[in-house]
């Protein structure tokens, strides 16, 4: 499998949650999706609004040929940048997450290492205000091998999962 075919795999797993955008992406990234959620709670009429929150997901993908320390580096600065210049923490914010998935032919080792080494979270007003989050995954298409951060961990089957599958997923 071609890594284009694999980005178009893992796209199409995503639309069915996210807003997934192709056309437009400033490199290095090939393509974004962002999920958002908007909880309110009343009682007895909207007129007497008990809570509010907003949640929001910003996920990066990445289809590069090697990945090297030096590329994963640029990749992970430039999503985690982008992704803080879009959170807007206010009262209400609960969580914007910032994600990050990496497919390629060839994982270096030493770019396996920064992955599972990366480690980054932002709180506002000492989480009163929301925090952000990173996770991160890198996956090597011909073995499978996968790369991640303690957070992307949660990314790992699910990635394999899409990529690997027979079928088409729709």
């Amino acid at each position: 499998m071609t890594l284009n075919e694999a980005l178009a795999r893992a796209l199409r797993a995503y639309e069915h949650y996210y807003t997934v955008v192709r056309e437009g992406v400033e490199p290095p990234f090939q393509a974004e999706a962002l999920f958002l959620q908007h909880d309110e709670r009343y009682f007895i009429s909207r007129s007497i609004r008990l809570s509010e929150s907003d949640a929001r997901e910003h996920i990066y993908f990445a289809a590069v040929e090697t990945l090297d320390e030096k590329l994963f580096h640029e990749l992970d600065e430039a999503a985690w940048s982008r992704g803080l210049a879009l959170v807007k923490p206010e009262w209400g914010h609960r969580g914007s997450d910032i994600g990050l998935v990496i497919l390629t032919n060839r994982l270096e080792p030493e770019a396996a290492r920064a992955v599972r080494a990366a480690s980054r979270s932002k709180g506002y007003a000492f989480s009163l205000k929301g925090w952000t989050n990173y996770r991160l995954i890198a996956m090597e298409l011909p073995t499978g091998t996968t790369a991640s951060n303690r957070l992307g961990r949660q990314m790992e089957e699910t990635l394999r999962n899409i990529i690997q599958s027979k079928g088409i997923v729709t």
